[in-house]
């Protein structure tokens, strides 16, 4: 039976911390780096867990997007990822479905750059596409993030107010990849 459990980073012990960790690494097969394993902590984590042992995580990071000229307190999705044998069996659905009330109750945006390649995971769970043109706000400046067009999806909650999915949408900046 599949446990779905939310904890802080600061929550976490050390052990789970390095499964997490474990986890994540394993399931990106060379696509996660340090800078993704530091974007995925300081905030919420939903972890799947059977048997004890955890099987799929992702989690809720604080962040600013801004969409024209409106900042907006973000949770940011990162870290989805689900263990090589436990995949095809719904669980990435029931953590992003936690991820989403976790935004839901918190948040006036989430937010999440779509690196799954599957088409559609995301949007039938209520996530739309983010249709114009994404930036990042630099150390020096605006940075055009053009080849994120198209791959930025955001989830409306009820603090959301009125948003124009074609304008330009800013994220605060980071090291590694800014979305």
């Amino acid at each position: 039976m599949t446990r779905l459990r939310r904890a802080t980073t600061a929550e976490l012990s050390g052990a789970e911390l390095e499964a997490l960790r474990r986890l994540v690494f394993g399931a990106f097969a060379g696509r996660f780096d340090e800078h993704d394993w530091e974007h995925a902590l300081g905030g919420v984590h939903v972890l799947a867990v059977e048997d004890g042992a955890l099987v799929a995580h992702g989690s809720v990071v604080p962040r600013v997007l801004t969409a024209g000229e409106l900042a907006l307190r973000t949770g940011y999705v990162e870290g989805v990822a689900t263990r090589e044998d436990r995949r095809r069996r719904g669980l990435a659905t029931l953590v992003m479905a936690e991820a989403g009330k976790v935004v839901q109750e918190g948040y006036e945006l989430g937010a999440l750059a779509d690196g799954t390649r599957v088409p559609g995971f995301y949007q039938r769970l209520g996530w739309e596409a983010w249709q114009g043109p994404t930036w990042a706000a630099g150390p020096d400046g605006p940075v055009r993030t053009a080849e994120e067009d198209g791959s930025v999806l955001v989830l409306r909650t009820p603090a959301t107010g009125t948003l124009d999915l074609t304008g330009p949408l800013t994220c605060d900046w980071r090291p590694g990849d800014v979305w």
